[in-house]
């Protein structure tokens, strides 16, 4: 692994001029990573850098996904944007150890999946940073930088929520940036964030995930060998790690727990009903209506 201190110097290759010239990625798991193969790919005559552990930080170099490796955050120093990529607290912890590490101005962002933590937390930044909140809408079943791939934001929302005035350039140009990426950039509050992704995203994780918790502890090896693709399509973000999920539910615990309640009524009123099937019919019915919308525009 390269000294964190020395910045190799890259061939020069073809491509588009690169909207960052020095991208530093904190935590190369399945968002970051991809993040970093997909700038690789589009801006060659860019830098970037990244920071985690010396096995993933080697399997990035093989996979050419990186120019800079190091496990310390000083190698971001000069560096004009910051992706924290790591665990929600983690990023949170991140962005006070940004402040002696990184010595120019930046613009930081992060992929956090609850925003009002982070965002609150990078109100405490120097005024030569730029903090702008992001989350990308373009997870997998399974994490990673092994899983990691370029396109993995095309056609995916990718959502922003500055909470500066002074935020319009640097906000422009992390749409160009993730545009490129293929992503679709939108705005919204952190608390617009946090209630809609605890219904879109946080509440199908822990629905999934209890579900086949509940089906495989009781059906066992044998059953399972049995479920059709049924089981295997209401599972799939079962694979998830729940490492990443336990900083998600603890920054936004209070939307997730209201959306949890939500389903859980829901699921009591199907119960009481089993016998009869009126709510049942009412379910699916609606049910199918909305999944009709999900699947609008979608392959």
């Amino acid at each position: 692994m390269p000294d964190s201190r020395q910045l190799p110097v890259i061939q020069p290759g073809q491509g588009l001029p690169p909207i960052f010239d020095k991208i530093a990625i904190i935590g190369l798991g399945l968002i970051g990573g991809s993040i970093a193969l997909a700038a690789r790919e589009l801006w060659p005559k860019g830098l970037v850098i990244a920071v985690d552990t010396k096995d993933v930080l080697e399997e990035a170099m093989v996979r050419g996904a990186i120019d800079v490796a190091a496990d310390d955050l000083v190698v971001a120093a000069e560096a004009d944007l910051v992706i924290l990529a790591a665990p929600v607290r983690q990023n949170i912890a991140l962005l006070e150890q940004l402040q002696k590490d990184v010595t120019g101005s930046a613009v930081i962002t992060d992929v956090s999946s609850a925003k009002r933590a982070v965002v609150d937390a990078a109100r405490h930044l120097p005024a030569r940073f730029t903090f702008i909140g992001g989350h990308p809408l373009g997870g997998a079943a399974r994490g990673g930088f092994t899983h990691a791939r370029p396109d993995l934001f095309r056609d995916r929302p990718w959502i922003f929520t500055p909470h500066t005035d002074g935020s319009g350039e640097a906000l422009e140009k992390l749409y160009q940036f993730v545009t490129a990426l293929g992503a679709r950039p939108t705005t919204m509050t952190p608390a617009q964030h946090d209630r809609l992704l605890a219904y879109v995203s946080h509440l199908p994780q822990l629905a999934a995930s209890a579900l086949m918790e509940v089906v495989g502890g009781t059906a066992g090896v044998e059953g399972l060998a049995l479920a059709g693709r049924g089981l295997v399509d209401t599972t799939r973000l079962a694979s998830s790690p729940a490492n990443v999920w336990k900083d998600v539910c603890a920054t936004n615990a209070d939307e997730i727990g209201a959306a949890l309640d939500t389903l859980i009524g829901r699921l009591t009123e199907l119960r009481a009903d089993l016998g009869h099937g009126d709510v049942l019919e009412e379910i699916f019915d609606q049910a199918s209506r909305s999944r009709d919308e999900l699947m609008k525009g979608r392959s």
